[in-house]
């Protein structure tokens, strides 16, 4: 069957599984079931989840007193070969800091060494086509 126009509505770019590694990133300390309620699944799906980050080595916890203390490993990749020449930082150091704290949004754009050209915006104005002046009317319109 195809899907309906409000199932498309629905999706979105980051998994559960970025969701709950951003939300502990922002808080180690922080517990399931607030990760739970921040992205907004179940108890149970974030504990699955949580061990799948941590079998996969991105992710360890320590119990301090009653409560866990989440680590994240530094250096680890994406998994899926076309981002697997990026560490997992970058993504977590632009989503952790919430909207709102007071940090900065970096602007998209070209930085050095990166390979993946940008589309859409960029600092300055496009160029006129030459042999035309945007200072002057256009050809053929009267003013």
């Amino acid at each position: 069957m195809g899907v309906s126009s409000g199932d498309r509505q629905s999706w979105t770019f980051l998994t559960n599984h970025a969701r709950v590694l951003v939300v502990i990133a922002r808080d180690p300390d922080v517990r399931l079931r607030d990760v739970a309620a921040a992205c907004g699944v179940t108890e149970r799906t974030v504990q699955a989840i949580v061990a799948d980050l941590e079998a996969a080595g991105y992710l360890t916890h320590a119990r301090e007193g009653r409560r866990n203390r989440y680590r994240l490993a530094p250096g680890k990749r994406f998994r899926h070969p076309l981002e697997g020449d990026y560490e997992i930082t970058g993504l977590l150091d632009l989503l952790k800091a919430a909207p709102g704290d007071g940090e900065p949004v970096p602007r998209a754009g070209i930085s050095d060494g990166d390979p993946l050209p940008h589309h859409g915006t960029t600092d300055t104005a496009p160029e006129a086509p030459a042999g035309r002046s945007d200072t002057g009317p256009l050809p053929g319109v009267d003013s």
